[in-house]
Formats: C-alpha cells, structure tokens, sequence
C-alpha cells in the first residue's frame, strides 16, 4: 500500500463485532500509529483527532476476501492490482488473497515478487497470494510449493482448472500438509464437463447449450476427500454450488478431517434460469444450479458446514461478455457490491445474523489461510487497524458504472439489497468513504 498512516481516528458509538473474541457492544475504538489503542466507552477526545460518527454502524474488522482474481500480471485490460483493490475497499474488503491464473502463472518467486512489489506501489488493500499447485497451472508438473510458500503464499490452488491427475493430486496434498499450507480445489471433472457453458437441465435443454452436471463437481471433492484421509493437511473447496459437495463436506467434517467450502454471492442467490435468454453475465464456473441448491448452500452455511464467504470476483471486458453464450468467459465481478447480496441471501432470508455474517467474512476466512496470526480478521487493542464500518440498514441499488473495478459483468444491476460498507480503513489509514460527512 502506498501511504503511511499517520491519522489519528476515533470512532465513536458503533455496534463493535469482533467474532473472534466475541465482543459485540457499543463502544468507541481508537486509532494511533495504524493500530488500535483504544476500545471503551466514551473514550477521550484527542486533539486533532478524526472523528466518525458510527452510531447505528457495526464496526467490525477488516473484511477478507479469499478468492479474488485480480489479473495483473497478463490481463490489465480486465483488472489491475490498483483496480481491483479500489474495488476491494469499496466493498468493505481490507484484505484480498488473489489467485495464480495470471500470465505467468504464479508458480515462480519471481512472479510473486512482482506482485508483491505492485501491490506495494499500488494497492488500496493488502494483497496476499495463493501460488499455484503445479507448473503453469498444466497439471503436469507439480509446483515448488515449498518455496513458493516460503517466498509468502497462503495458500496454494490451480484455481480456473482442477488438479484432475489423482498421483498429481495426492502429491500435491502431501506437500501442502508438510508446509502447513491449505490447498483449495477449483472441482471441476474435465471429463464430464467438455463444451459446457451453463448447468445440465431444462434451461439449458431449451436454449439447446451442452450440460455441466453437479456430478463434475461432486466427483471431484468426494474423491478429494478419500484423499485427505491418508494424506493429512487441510482442503477447501472453492465456490460451492451443488448440494451433493456439500453433503460430502459435512460427512468429512464428522469423521474429523480438514475439509472446509466457501460459497459466493451468485451461488447463494442465483439459479440457472437466470440464463434465460443467452445471458452471459449470468455464466459461470461453476455454473448456477437449482433453487435446491442455492437452498441447501444457505443451511450449509446456517450451519457451519461452508464457513467462508468468497467472492470469486472475476473481471472480464465488455466485449468478451457480448460474445455469444457458449464462446463467453466464465465469471462475474464481486467485491464492490459482495456485502448488500450476502445480507440479502443470508441475513434478509433468516438463514443468520449479522455478526456471524462478520465472522464468515473476517476471522473464518483469515484463518483459512493463517492470516489471523498477523492479527488480521480481529479488533484487539495493539493489533492493525483494519477496520469496516457498516451500516446494516442502509438500502441501495447495485449500479455496475459506480464499481472501482474495471469489470461490469454482474447480472445482480438495478438489484435493490440493504447493507453497505461506509468506510474502510487500512492500516489506520481511510481507503474508502461512502459519505464524507462521515469525517469530522
């Protein structure tokens, strides 16, 4: 990130939600130096001193997104690490881990560190980096993973393509088990899911596109999970779409073992109808499934068995949407508007509350990568200030031309949803302010 914090912030009688201790009470937090050294009530005014008004605002830590794709290097024309990142903060987002389908691949130091030297120059948010499982992502030759791990991944995934090789696999597991690092599977049988663009059933039949059954996805995880056992480690299943995987995940979880999934925005409150008419800002991998699923997604993570949220956020251009469906690219932008839709699928439906939305959103996906040994995810005095706050009842329509990033696929446009992020602040430092009468 490219300014030091220098402010003095005092943020005054918000609703602080820190699940990981779990406080929830209305108080004031102070910020000094770019860390907290003050939560209480009526804490003394400081001069000089930027003051917010946080009353009926949840002030929680840093929002944590870990399933980005912010394409730089190779695809500046989709997104940057200065546009995604904007987008980042927008959203309430103060932490983003983005994945390695770059050009290169993330699967060498020396792309890492030219990512890392980007974000330094440019970046509105922290950037971490999950590296590739294997070479080029090819599945053809495994990765250095422990140096690529040592050089700073938190994570390691071929997300865009599956590991389909089982030895590939299992070699993979070892090595992320021995580094204590979680592998996250993008689960995607390639056999069964050649030349689709959209889920097998009666939309796809009727708009006459080749079908990518739930079976693509559930194969996959299940034979993941058999995996797991005689491997150790830890394994997370990135966006969540079918019913069947989660069904395989909560027996998982039963017997003990480390398997975790992440559901975004679209999965949890879209169907494949939402295809009709040859919509590609509806397409995606993996594709929207069955209103039973998207019902079975939000009990999953009711319930803790999916105990991330993700966006998966995945900028493409305008004219690579306006193709025609089957030839468009996969993927829907995410960040700057991820909050008002995960209240609306998860809050507005009863499904949970606002602070375990906060906790999905900051210490569960923080320690998924093992961020919260940094202090990210968590409002402890002496820790990083890294803070969102939110305004839970604010009500506003999505409008893509407002989004920082460069992407406007999304199909969720004129969609009206109730949540916002009205200021984040990275590292004692305002990245984002929804409404300048907020600084005082």
């Amino acid at each position: 990130m490219s300014h030091a914090a220098n402010d003095t912030i005092l943020i005054r009688g918000g609703r602080v939600l820190d699940p990981a201790s779990g406080r929830d009470e209305v108080c004031d937090l102070l910020i000094e130096n770019g860390v907290i050294t003050g939560l209480g009530s009526g804490l003394d005014h400081i001069e000089g001193c930027i003051e917010v008004d946080a009353n009926d605002c949840l002030v929680t830590p840093g929002l944590v997104d870990p399933h980005v794709h912010l394409r730089e290097p190779g695809g500046e024309h989709k997104e940057t690490i200065a546009t995604g990142t904007a987008s980042a903060v927008a959203g309430g987002f103060t932490t983003v881990c983005c994945m390695p389908n770059t050009n290169p691949t993330i699967d060498s130091c020396q792309t890492m560190e030219f990512i890392r030297l980007r974000a330094r120059e440019t970046a509105h948010c922290r950037v971490f980096m999950v590296a590739a499982a294997t070479l080029g992502r090819l599945g053809k030759e495994i990765a250095p993973i422990s140096s690529l791990v040592e050089a700073g991944a938190v994570g390691i995934s071929d997300d865009g393509d599956v590991v389909a090789d089982s030895q590939m696999m299992l070699n993979v597991l070892r090595t992320c088990a021995q580094v204590d690092r979680v592998f996250m599977q993008h689960a995607q049988d390639p056999a069964l899911t050649r030349g689709s663009s959209m889920n097998s059933g009666a939309t796809a039949s009727k708009l006459g596109l080749i079908g990518w059954p739930k079976l693509a996805e559930e194969l996959i995880v299940a034979r993941d999970v058999r995996m797991l056992a005689e491997t150790g480690g830890r394994y997370h299943v990135q966006h969540v779409s079918s019913a069947g995987t989660v069904e395989i995940l909560r027996q998982a979880q039963a017997r003990g073992l480390a398997a975790s999934g992440e559901a975004s925005p679209h999965h949890l409150l879209l169907t494949d109808e939402a295809c009709d008419g040859y919509d590609t800002s509806a397409k995606m991998n993996p594709p929207l499934r069955t209103t039973a699923d998207v019902e079975a997604l939000r009990s999953a993570v009711a319930d803790g068995t999916l105990s991330v949220l993700a966006t998966d956020h995945a900028p493409h251009t305008d004219e690579e949407k306006d193709s025609d469906f089957e030839n468009a690219p996969f993927g829907i932008v995410g960040l700057d508007c991820a909050l008002g839709l995960y209240a609306k699928a998860l809050i507005d439906s009863g499904h949970i509350d606002w602070p375990r939305l906060v906790a999905l959103l900051t210490i569960e996906p923080a320690r998924l990568v093992g961020l919260e040994r940094q202090g990210i995810g968590r409002l402890e005095i002496g820790l990083p200030a890294d803070i969102t706050v939110i305004d839970p009842d604010m009500s506003w329509t999505i409008d893509p031309d407002e989004f920082a990033s460069k992407g406007r696929n999304t199909p969720f446009a004129g969609l009206e949803v109730t949540g916002r992020a009205t200021m984040t602040i990275v590292g004692g430092t305002i990245s984002h302010q929804l409404d300048q009468s907020l600084k005082v």
